[in-house]
């Protein structure tokens, strides 16, 4: 097993819900750090954590984005981390595997599945170092979170209740450094 950690330039945590049940708002998390223990032959053994600062929410209009961490959403002040601790990976086909653990949002701690594909792997021992890339997606209830501010415009819900996620990005492998062992 080997430590990776996330490329944060090349590294994107996004998400999207329906506004009045009609288009899709798009949003992303612009600091995210995440630690992994992977040995590539063998990803079923993997452990991935994951931190995203919930202050760095981004939808592209700032009224938004600050209701979103708001006392009517995320209560960023008080809670200014989401987590992501994985409790077991499962093959699920070539280069996909099911990624299970629990995620942390607002204090309240839920299991999630996540569809993961491995784009590929990259090897290059001077400037950009041991990559893998990779793709996850889930969707989750808003409310099993305790984002359950809700609005009726017309009959119809201003936000929907089921979040799409999709998180890109490239892990690093860590070299330890000499005495490390120590």
């Amino acid at each position: 097993m080997s430590n990776w950690q996330l490329d944060p330039y090349h590294t994107q945590v996004e998400f999207s819900a329906r506004h009045l049940g009609m288009m899709t708002v798009r949003g992303h998390f612009a600091d995210v750090s995440a630690t992994a223990d992977i040995d590539p032959d063998h990803p079923e053994a993997a452990s991935v954590e994951i931190t995203i600062q919930t202050n760095s929410i981004k939808t592209n209009h700032e009224v938004r984005d600050n209701d979103l961490r708001s006392s009517n959403f995320l209560e960023a002040d008080k809670y200014p981390t989401i987590t992501f601790k994985s409790t077991g990976v499962q093959p699920a086909g070539q280069d996909e595997w099911k990624l299970k653990g629990d995620l942390t949002i607002k204090g309240n701690t839920r299991p999630v599945e996540l569809d993961v594909h491995r784009y590929g792997e990259f090897n290059d021992p001077g400037m950009m170092g041991h990559r893998i890339a990779y793709r996850a997606e889930t969707k989750i209830n808003r409310r099993d979170y305790g984002l359950s501010f809700n609005m009726l415009l017309d009959g119809r819900m201003v936000v929907s209740e089921e979040i799409h996620i999709n998180i890109e990005g490239e892990l690093v492998e860590q070299k330890e450094t000499a005495g490390a062992e120590s």
